[in-house]
C-alpha cells in the first residue's frame, strides 16, 4: 500500500516543493556535467558508492532491495546504498539536496513528478543511455515511453506501469451467481444488484479521497475526454466527461451500493476484511491481498462509458544533476539503470506490471493477478507530462471529487469550479517553470 499512501502526502507538499524547486532552479542546478556522451554497460573505473533513493516503503520495498542486493554481488566496483523514504519526503529533500551536493546518484521517481524535475534542470538526459542499451519505443506501449521525456530529450527510463484493478469477493460472487467479473456498465450494475440481493447490503463502498480521484480521471477516459490539455494550457476535467465521471461515482452512494462517508483506506480494508464485494484500487495492493488469504480475484475495471481507458503511472529511473557530481557515479549510474531495466522482470514480484514488452512476454506475469491486468496495457492512460500537474491535482480535482462524491456540492458545480482553479495553478506554472 506504498504508493497510495505516500502519493496522498504529495497534496501537502504544496509551496514548499514549489519553492524548492525553484531555489535548485536558480541554482542551476549546479555545475553538473550530463551522463558521459557514450554509453557503456561496463563501468571500468575506481569503485565507487551510489546513493540510490526511493520510495518503496511498503510490500515492494523488499523486492527493490533484492534486485540491488544482486547488483552488488555482480559489480565488484560499484556499491548501491538505497535510501527509502515516502515519496512525499523525497519529492521535498531532493531538490535541495542536489543543490547542496548531498542528493542522490540515482533514484526512482513517479511520471507525475517527472516534468516538474526535468523543467529545473534537476535531471540530467538519458538518451545516450537509451540508445546505448536499445531500449526504443518498440518495446514500449507509446503511452509510458512518451511520458518519460519531456521537451527534446527523456529523462525516464520505465520500470513498471501500475494501474488501478477491479478486486472481487468470490465467495461473495458465488453466493449471489456471478460467474464473470462484470466487464462494462450493464454487467456491474447488475452484479451490484445482485450482491445485494444475495445479502451483501452496500457491495461497492465509494471512497470520497484515495483513490476516488484516480476512479475520476479512469471514467473521464472512458467517457471521452481528457481531464488536462496536453501542453498543460488548460485544465477540462470540468467539461462534460468530467462531471459524467463523478455523477456516476455520486450516483453509486445514492443508489445505497455504498456507505454515504466512506472514510479514507476504509473502502480497502472492508474489502479485505469481507465487509464489502468489489473495489477498485491500484495493483499495489495484490501482495497484502495475498497475504491476507482473502477469497479474492482480480480484473481490469469496467468499462462504464464508451471507450475502454484507466487510469495508469510508471516508475521511472532517473539519474539526477547534482552540484559537484563525480563523472564516475554518473557513468556507474547509467550501468545500474540500465541492469535495472534488464532485470525489471525480477519486480514483477512486487505486484508491478514491467514496462518493457519484451520482459512482459518472457512469462514472468503467467500466473499472476497483475498478468490479467497486463492485458489491458494498451488501454492505461498517464496524465500528460506537465511540470507541477501533481499539486495542481491534489489542490484541485482531489477536493472536487471528494466534495462531489460527499454530495456538499454538485458534481457540475465541483468541477467547474476546480477547473478554474486549476487553470490558476496551471498559469501561475507556467510562469514558475516555463512554457
Amino acid at each position: 500500500m506504498t504508493h497510495h499512501r505516500s502519493r496522498r502526502a504529495l497534496g501537502v507538499l504544496g509551496l514548499a516543493t514549489a519553492s524548492a524547486l525553484a531555489l535548485a532552479a536558480c541554482s542551476g542546478g549546479g555545475g553538473a556535467e550530463g551522463p558521459a556522451a557514450e554509453f557503456s554497460e561496463e563501468y571500468t573505473g575506481p569503485e565507487v558508492e551510489l546513493a540510490f533513493w526511493n520510495g518503496f516503503t511498503g510490500g515492494d520495498g523488499p523486492f527493490m532491495e533484492q534486485m540491488v542486493e544482486d547488483f552488488n554481488a555482480e559489480h565488484e566496483n560499484i556499491r548501491v546504498v538505497s535510501n527509502t523514504q515516502p515519496w512525499g519526503d523525497l519529492y521535498q529533500r531532493m531538490p535541495a539536496a542536489l543543490t547542496s551536493g548531498e542528493g542522490p546518484d540515482v533514484a526512482v521517481i513517479q511520471l507525475d513528478q517527472m516534468a516538474t524535475f526535468a523543467a529545473r534542470n534537476l535531471l540530467n538526459p538519458l538518451d545516450e543511455l537509451a540508445d546505448g542499451v536499445g531500449l526504443s519505443a518498440d518495446d514500449f506501449t507509446e503511452e509510458v515511453w512518451a511520458a518519460g521525456e519531456y521537451g527534446d530529450a527523456r529523462y525516464g527510463i520505465p520500470l513498471d506501469v501500475h494501474s488501478l484493478a477491479m478486486y472481487y469477493n468470490t465467495d461473495h460472487f458465488e453466493q449471489a451467481g456471478i460467474t464473470e467479473p462484470p466487464t462494462d456498465e450493464a454487467s456491474f450494475m447488475a452484479a451490484l444488484d445482485a450482491l445485494q440481493a444475495a445479502g451483501f447490503e452496500t457491495p461497492f463502498w465509494m471512497p470520497n479521497r484515495w483513490p476516488a480521484h484516480l476512479m475520476n480521471l479512469s471514467l473521464q477516459w472512458q467517457f471521452g475526454g481528457e481531464p488536462y490539455a496536453g501542453d498543460g494550457s488548460g485544465a477540462e476535467f470540468g467539461e462534460e466527461a468530467g462531471v459524467r465521471a463523478l455523477e456516476w461515482q455520486r450516483g453509486i452512494v445514492e443508489a445505497g451500493y455504498s456507505p454515504a462517508e466512506v472514510a479514507i483506506d476504509a473502502q480497502y480494508l472492508a474489502f479485505k476484511n469481507g465487509e464489502t464485494s468489489i473495489t477498485w484500487d491500484g495493483i499495489w495492493q495484490i501482495n497484502d491481498l495475498e497475504a491476507s488469504g482473502l477469497p479474492y480475484g482480480a480484473a481490469p475495471i469496467p468499462v462504464i462509458g464508451e471507450n475502454d481507458a484507466v487510469w495508469a503511472s510508471s516508475h521511472n529511473f532517473v539519474i539526477p544533476r547534482q552540484t559537484g557530481a563525480d563523472p564516475n557515479k554518473v557513468a556507474a549510474a547509467q550501468v545500474f539503470v540500465a541492469w535495472m531495466s534488464e532485470q525489471s522482470g525480477t519486480w514483477a514480484g512486487s505486484g508491478m506490471i514491467p514496462a518493457r514488452q519484451s520482459v512482459r512476454e518472457s512469462g514472468v506475469l503467467d500466473g499472476t493477478m497483475q498478468g490479467v491486468i497486463a492485458e489491458q496495457i494498451d488501454a492505461m492512460r498517464f496524465l500528460p507530462p506537465v511540470p507541477g500537474i501533481g499539486t495542481v491535482q491534489a489542490e484541485t480535482l482531489e477536493v472536487a471529487v471528494s466534495e462531489g462524491i460527499l454530495g456538499t456540492e454538485s458534481p457540475e458545480q465541483a468541477m467547474t469550479e476546480a477547473a478554474e482553479n486549476a487553470e490558476t495553478l496551471l498559469e501561475e506554472n507556467r510562469a514558475a517553470f516555463g512554457d
